[in-house]
């Protein structure tokens, strides 16, 4: 079985502070996608969806229900880490990134 592709955090959050506001939100969007599709079986299933509200930004994730497990994890572990790899990207003075796994 091949390595899975690897992920430079640090790399990602500098993009999305160097991108204008309307852009920072898509790549929070394309990180979440490379994440989720790395952990299931089923990449093709995978959605985000983006609502941005007035204070905050919902981002989305749907996956076929037979990957539901391998994105929440025991006890939610893997959910908890993804949302943290999403507020570590997000810019200080923006609005805060949520994740919504469904």
């Amino acid at each position: 079985m091949p390595n899975p592709p690897t992920l430079s955090v640090r790399c990602c959050a500098r993009a999305a502070h160097l991108k204008a506001d309307g852009q920072k939100d898509s790549v929070m969007k394309e990180l979440l996608l490379f994440v989720a599709k790395t952990l299931v079986d089923n990449p093709d299933e995978v959605r985000v969806t983006e609502t941005e509200g007035p204070e905050a930004i919902i981002l989305e994730l749907n996956v076929a229900q037979d990957d539901m497990g391998k994105v929440i994890g025991k006890q939610g572990r893997i959910a908890k880490a993804i949302r943290s790899v999403i507020k570590a990207a997000t810019s200080k003075g923006g609005k805060p990134v949520f994740v919504e796994i469904q």
